[in-house]
Order: structure tokens, then sequence, then C-alpha cells
């Protein structure tokens, strides 16, 4: 299986709002796919046409990757783990579930995710590993 990557919702969205992200992106050297959960984020927060029109563009230009069954399952695990373990109210854990849900859909293709939420998915590293790169 040849490598490729995964980009965050926090890279593409400071990617799109300041072209941030440009050089790195032209100069990966690897293959780009979505992640549904990522797209929904970005579905969530896209309040301007012009940021639909390039969502509508985006979703059919990279092969869109899910979440299995086993991702969903073991999403809830370790957020149970990190509550245990952390003491975590129930709104950070909401924040950090569609983190994990990425995290472990790049972790089951083998792909690299590719991030600037550095606190959050190192946290999660540390419950499940996986590939990460952070801008």
């Amino acid at each position: 299986m040849s490598e490729f990557a995964i980009l965050d919702t926090s890279v593409l969205i400071s990617h799109w709002r300041t072209n941030r992200h440009a050089a790195q992106i032209a100069n990966l050297g690897i293959p780009i796919r979505n992640c549904s959960v990522v797209l929904a984020e970005l579905w969530r927060g896209a309040t301007e046409p012009s940021e639909r029109t390039t969502l509508r563009a985006i979703e059919g230009t990279y092969q869109v990757l899910a979440p299995t069954v086993n991702n969903w399952l073991e999403s809830g695990k370790i957020l149970a783990r990190m509550q245990a373990e952390k003491g975590f109210e129930p709104a950070k854990l909401r924040d950090l579930h569609f983190d994990v849900l990425i995290a472990l859909t790049a972790r089951a293709h083998g792909a690299r995710l590719i991030t600037s939420n550095r606190a959050d998915f190192e946290l999660i590293r540390d419950y499940r590993d996986f590939k990460l790169e952070v801008w």
C-alpha cells in the first residue's frame, strides 16, 4: 500500500483562509485523501456559498475515507479511558470525539494525518498510535 495523507480540519481551514499551507501541500509528495469526518466538520461550519462550492469541489477531487464500525466503537472506548484517566468533562470528550475518529480512520488506512492541532492529536496518540505530522 502506498502512503497517502489526510489533511485535518485545522490545516484545511487555515489554508483556505490564509493560503498558509500552499507550499507544503504542493510539495507533499504523496496523494491526499479526504476523511468523511473532516468533511462533516467543514460542512458544519460552511456559511458562505463560496465555502460550500469549495467543499463540493474537494469532495469530488479526493477519495473519501470513512470510519468503520470498529473505529466508532473504539473511539468510544478511547474516550472512556480518557475520561477515567484524565477526568475530562463531557464537553471536552465531545470536542475530542471527531478528532479520535479522524485519527482512527487515518490509522486504519495507514495514512499520515496532517494537523495544526498538536495538543489534541498527541493526546490521542497516547491512546492509539498513528502517523502524525504537525504543521
